[in-house]
């Protein structure tokens, strides 16, 4: 009998936020190892990092540039878009500020670019048609590379029917917050996922069960899939139809027992990585 043809297969990335935590030196990174090689050490146990400080301030072009260079071939960088841009009431009058973060050096990253975060502040109601204005700014390149735009909308307001179906029609991935804080989201509105894990523990040597870790694997897979777990906080009903196309997975440890995170997100990674190829 023949056997199935293997599936195209999106890779499913498990990362972290940042790459400089006091804690995490004796725990994740080994004992000794300097400041500067901490990033090097990271993307090497990891395929994805969110960086936080893009959200701050703008940075060099030199330093997107140190970063490609410290990490490996396959890594890629996830990047919170600046505040200056998300803070604003409005929305639709942040052209000038979207194009100076777009143009203030992200190139640099080359294939090591991934998703840019849009994250909008806990008090940011959905507006449809300044969302929509928004949406119409964000430039699809940078220095001839092609950009990725991932929205983290943190009000009630974003859990619509109305929401998803914009998100959708401008292709922008909306992030899956799994934690107590934030609304959930877990409706794909953008041809990839991202989601965060707010849940790990300190009294898991891991942050997380081994059984929570199957089930986190097993989730990613659904979404590798083009499907969708089962269980999630939906704000549509289930759909009807079946699974789409294959999708790359962004997966993130982020806050909770941050002292955890990475070794969470190695564990993770490890699971996935040993799944059998899609067929």
């Amino acid at each position: 009998m023949p056997t199935a043809p293997t599936l195209p297969q999106p890779p499913i990335r498990v990362g972290i936020g940042g790459w400089t935590f006091e804690p995490w030196r004796g725990s994740f990174y080994p004992p000794g190892l300097p400041h500067d090689d901490e990033l090097a050490y990271a993307s090497r146990q990891l395929r994805v990092i969110e960086v936080n400080g893009t959200y701050y301030r703008l940075q060099s072009p030199a330093t997107f540039a140190r970063w490609h260079a410290q990490a490996p071939s396959g890594f890629v960088f996830s990047l919170k878009a600046s505040r200056v841009v998300t803070q604003r009431r409005v929305l639709a009058e942040a052209g000038e500020a979207v194009q100076r973060f777009v143009d203030s050096g992200l190139a640099e990253l080359g294939d090591k670019l991934g998703p840019i975060v849009w994250q909008l502040p806990p008090t940011h109601r959905f507006e449809p048609d300044d969302l929509a204005a928004f949406f119409a700014l964000l430039p699809q390149k940078a220095g001839g590379l092609p950009l990725r735009h991932v929205l983290d909308p943190r009000h009630e307001s974003f859990r619509s029917g109305e929401y998803l179906a914009l998100a959708r029609a401008h292709g922008i991935t909306t992030v899956f917050t799994d934690g107590e804080d934030y609304p959930p989201i877990p409706d794909p509105t953008g041809p990839f996922v991202y989601a965060r894990v707010m849940r790990t523990e300190p009294q898991n040597a891991l942050g997380c069960t081994p059984e929570a870790l199957d089930a986190l694997a097993a989730c990613a897979r659904a979404w590798q899939q083009g499907g969708e777990p089962t269980g999630l906080p939906r704000v549509d009903a289930a759909p009807a139809t079946g699974p789409g196309a294959p999708r790359e997975v962004f997966l993130f440890f982020i806050s909770a027992a941050k002292e955890k995170a990475p070794l969470a997100a190695r564990a993770l990674q490890q699971r996935v990585d040993a799944l059998p190829p899609m067929a």
